[in-house]
């Protein structure tokens, strides 16, 4: 089943307008951590992440996520200096050679705000304001737009906050009351991506059900980002599997998202995945024109 999706638009401290729902906007992840399952912690050399972002861009990326906190299940908490000694180099070295925009993945204050200053045009924030409205505040003021990702909990404790009676209803109503304390803060509604948070405080069989439900977020009229990328709910499918062997799984979620319509993928394996959805796309726009035609007919 193809879902349809709604056109939106949200605006760049720049000024650039970012169009999402005409086709699927690919968000490659430039982790800047050292225990990265993806690249072993190279990306924390700032010259190798520039050298990732350069490539991203090449393959035709949409945007570019740079977070320096590991949020896997079990992770333990960075202060926020430590954090901006990881990430600030990079995002410098990045928007001075690369033209896509790029993201901050934190939930600190703080290191939103000083990654904006350095050039970063989206704040990524994991908690869904849970720890406060001050990144909110932060974005509103520097005309950036926010992702609110529902999560639960801290990362070593998340599991223990996967306790719902109806995930589904619980998580669009978490991310619902995300949107009223942004707006509260001065942020514009138009300004608000969501993101269902696959995996954060949700076991496989919990995210498996947000992804085949993903139209039930439609009701909060935002945007829609899923970062399904080799995460470990596509064992349940695969079986057990290393994060770096899971990328044909990454595949079918991305696919099963984009039909169910997500706007923007969020994905490590920034090539295959272009191709993935700009094949989903073309069959999406001939459903359309299917449609229209149908229409016309009668």
């Amino acid at each position: 089943m193809i879902v349809p999706r709604r056109q939106y638009t949200v605006f760049l401290p720049s000024g650039a307008a970012l169009v999402l729902g005409q086709r699927t906007l690919v968000m490659g992840v430039i982790n800047v951590t050292p225990d990265s399952f993806t690249d072993g912690g190279l990306n924390l050399d700032p010259e190798h992440s520039l050298s990732t972002a350069i490539a991203f861009e090449e393959a035709g990326v949409d945007l570019l996520d740079v977070g320096g906190e590991s949020t896997r299940p079990g992770a333990s908490p960075l202060s926020a200096t430590d954090e901006c000694e990881r990430v600030l180099p990079v995002i410098e070295r990045i928007v001075d050679r690369v033209k896509v925009p790029v993201s901050i993945d934190t939930y600190k204050a703080e290191v939103a705000r000083l990654a904006i200053e350095r050039g970063a045009s989206i704040v990524n924030d994991i908690s869904s304001l849970r720890s406060g409205p001050e990144i909110a505040e932060i974005a509103a003021a520097s005309g950036a737009p926010i992702v609110l990702m529902h999560s639960r909990g801290s990362s070593r404790k998340m599991y223990e906050k996967a306790c719902y009676s109806d995930i589904v209803t619980e998580v669009t109503a978490e991310l619902g009351s995300a949107i009223k304390t942004a707006v509260d803060a001065g942020v514009s509604r138009n300004q608000i991506i969501v993101d269902p948070g696959f995996g954060f405080a949700k076991r496989s069989d919990q995210t498996l059900r947000m992804l085949a439900h993903l139209p039930s977020l439609g009701c909060l009229d935002r945007p829609i980002l899923v970062g399904p990328s080799r995460k470990s709910f596509l064992s349940v499918g695969l079986g057990e599997r290393l994060p770096l062997e899971r990328e044909w799984g990454t595949a079918a979620a991305v696919s099963a998202a984009v039909m169910l319509g997500a706007h923007i993928v969020r994905v490590h394996a920034v090539e295959q995945h272009l191709d993935v959805v700009r094949v989903i796309d073309s069959i999406r726009t001939h459903e359309t024109v299917g449609a229209l035609e149908k229409n016309v007919d009668r």
